[in-house]
């Protein structure tokens, strides 16, 4: 039997630029940022204040779901629903089928938890609200949310893998309906910002406290964002015979994992190189037929001076005409949803034609030979490659070809 070719026939997405592809596609083309003063809890004791906060609309699209069960539900599980709902109309897809569910996240719906021990502690004797907490902080009821909304009843798959987490299931849900396991799998990732994340990353001294500047000479930290994407992926054969629209293909995904050290990753990109030479080999392309890297690019001094090491590698003689740039400078760094979103990005330039630019970036790393993009660029492109290597040696790449 051979392989399916998988294409995205909806990408729903959600970012501090704001809610779904139009909004998106146009602040990622002309390098918009969307950072700003943490409002979702207090900061005044942490060196970092910033962040990139979505705002959530006042009226949300109708679902299946119970006006007092979507009350319950927390900030991730709602920007969750507004990028399965964008998803899931695009594609025309309805609840006829028992369709699969694969989410990326780190966090889940930590909110929740944060809430529930805020108030056993402050008042212990107090239990409204708490069951509700304790049942929509588990990272499998997002899932089963979307299925509830929509009136799907299919398998849901968590992966929490990291800052790759959101990749991983792009790539889990794409080698599933490319062996033909599955006709049509629901994928993506999410993560919304929480004190607990916030506190680690800021105790760590891993926050920039300026601005955030992948690759650039002087940077100095992240910055965190908040978000989610979801695919609605499914054989390609399947989306023609219905007419369905075609935002894109997916052609290769690789992982592999970097045990150098808990947090740091190897300085010479060892594993982030192998996962991107996995991924191009199942798409079957070379490095110099990638028209553009959306690389993972935190800023932080030892990731990205791994991943430049990491690209420079793969593209060899080539790297001098690869285009690279961190969309991360632009709406921070989503944690679990971040290789969902990135991934989407790349469907976007692939569709429109264009270049997503880091417009904070000063004075490029010397340790960069690639062509880091800086400003807006319309381009013809065929080809990209997303990135995401998480804490503790998790890497992910997948690469994505335009439908024409």
């Amino acid at each position: 039997m051979g392989l399916n070719r998988v294409v995205a026939t909806g990408v729903g997405i959600v970012t501090a630029l704001g809610s779904g592809w139009r909004t998106n596609a146009d602040g990622f083309r002309l390098g918009k940022t969307a950072f700003r003063p943490v409002t979702v809890f207090d900061v005044s004791r942490h060196c970092a204040k910033t962040a990139a906060e979505v705002d959530l609309p006042e009226i949300f699209p109708a679902t299946r779901l119970t006006p007092k069960r979507f009350r319950r539900m927390g900030r991730a599980s709602k920007m969750l629903l507004l990028a399965a709902h964008e998803a899931l109309a695009q594609a025309g897809w309805q609840a006829d089928g028992d369709w699969p569910i694969i989410l990326g996240t780190t966090s889940g719906e930590m909110t929740l938890g944060e809430n529930f021990l805020r108030q056993a502690v402050e008042s212990p004797r107090r239990k409204r609200d708490q069951p509700s907490r304790i049942a929509h902080y588990q990272v499998q009821q997002q899932g089963l949310d979307l299925c509830d909304a929509f009136g799907f009843a299919g398998a849901v798959t968590t992966i929490s893998n990291a800052c790759a987490s959101g990749a991983n299931a792009i790539g889990h849900a794409f080698e599933r309906v490319r062996r033909g396991q599955d006709e049509r799998i629901i994928a993506g990732g999410y993560d919304a910002l929480c004190q607990l994340t916030f506190a680690g990353f800021d105790s760590l001294h891993a926050l920039s406290v300026t601005h955030c500047r992948p690759f650039d000479a002087h940077r100095d930290g992240l910055s965190l964002g908040e978000g989610a994407a979801v695919f609605t992926l499914e054989r390609l054969d399947g989306a023609k015979e219905r007419g369905a629209e075609i935002f894109g293909e997916i052609i290769g995904y690789g992982a592999t994992t970097d045990t150098h050290h808990l947090t740091q990753p190897h300085p010479e990109g060892s594993a982030a190189v192998a996962a991107m030479q996995a991924a191009c080999a199942e798409a079957r392309v070379l490095p110099e037929q990638i028209d553009y890297v959306n690389a993972h690019g935190t800023a932080t001094p030892h990731n990205d001076a791994a991943e430049a090491a990491a690209i420079n590698r793969w593209a060899g003689a080539h790297a001098g005409k690869t285009h690279v740039s961190s969309t991360k400078a632009g709406i921070g760094h989503l944690l679990g949803g971040a290789g969902a979103v990135e991934g989407a990005i790349c469907l976007m330039a692939l569709r429109e034609q264009f270049l997503p630019p880091e417009t904070t970036l000063e004075t490029v790393d010397p340790a960069v030979r690639f062509q880091i993009v800086q400003k807006p660029m319309e381009r013809k492109i065929k080809t990209a490659l997303s990135n995401s290597f998480g804490f503790g040696g998790a890497n992910a790449s997948l690469v994505f070809r335009r439908w024409e």
